[in-house]
């Protein structure tokens, strides 16, 4: 129930308290369903706020979601950096990227950080349809700044663990992601849409399981990508 008594934020640190109680609101409510289904009114029903006053601590519900996504991108990536990191401190011998560590294992890595992350692979799908679309320049340019600079720090810890040129593992960072938030969408997990394609066998092929076939993608990517690296110069 909104409560009409709420009082604005008048210090800066008062003003970020409720601006991370409004994100995580939006966040719960897409995370029980979906980003699509979440509106504005229903993210201030949550927190007990007038839609009006919420929207004076974000432009919009667009800029709710996208500021979610900023974060979600910089969560990741410390994450995935982390475990692509551990794949050459683990123990035995040591591992030559370009030689010894198959593509499928570093794929997996990837494949598995994002699946893990529903809520993130949701965002990514929204955020070139409309998260970015009803935003002021500068909101976007913000988000931006920070999803560049994630994709930029992934692409070289996949240098430490591949023989990929910095400019062809930013390649598979942005194919991961976009291969993810396309995915994510096809398999609709715990709808009724995904109930309804396993349940009918002639539409079996209809049952998107993202984590093995976004390995099996980015494994033959980076398969192929490695394989320039040892190819011969024409003569």
């Amino acid at each position: 129930m909104t409560d009409l008594g709420f009082e604005r934020a008048r210090t800066p640190e008062a003003k970020r308290a409720r601006q991370e109680k409004i994100l995580a609101a939006a966040a719960r409510l897409a995370t029980a369903g979906s980003v699509r289904e979440v509106t504005a009114s229903a993210i201030a029903d949550e927190v007990g706020m007038h839609k009006s006053a919420m929207l004076r601590y974000f432009e919009t519900r667009e800029d709710i979601f996208l500021r979610l996504a900023g974060d979600a991108w910089t969560e990741w990536s410390t994450v995935v950096r982390a475990e692509l990191d551990a794949l050459t401190t683990r123990p035995g011998p040591p591992i030559r990227p370009d030689r010894d560590r198959p593509s499928h294992e570093v794929a997996a890595v990837l494949a598995h950080s994002l699946v893990s992350r529903p809520l993130f692979c949701d965002l990514l799908a929204h955020t070139p349809l409309n998260l970015e679309r009803n935003v002021s320049m500068e909101r976007v340019k913000e988000f931006k700044t920070v999803a560049l600079a994630e994709v930029a720090a992934i692409g070289s810890a996949l240098c430490t663990v591949t023989p990929l040129l910095l400019d062809e593992a930013r390649a598979v960072v942005a194919t991961a992601t976009s291969m993810a938030a396309a995915m994510w969408q096809m398999a609709a997990p715990g709808t009724h849409l995904r109930a309804f394609y396993e349940s009918e066998p002639a539409l079996a092929h209809a049952v998107v399981d993202v984590e093995p076939q976004l390995t099996d993608i980015l494994g033959a990517l980076i398969t192929g990508y490695a394989a320039r690296q040892t190819r011969p110069e024409p003569n």
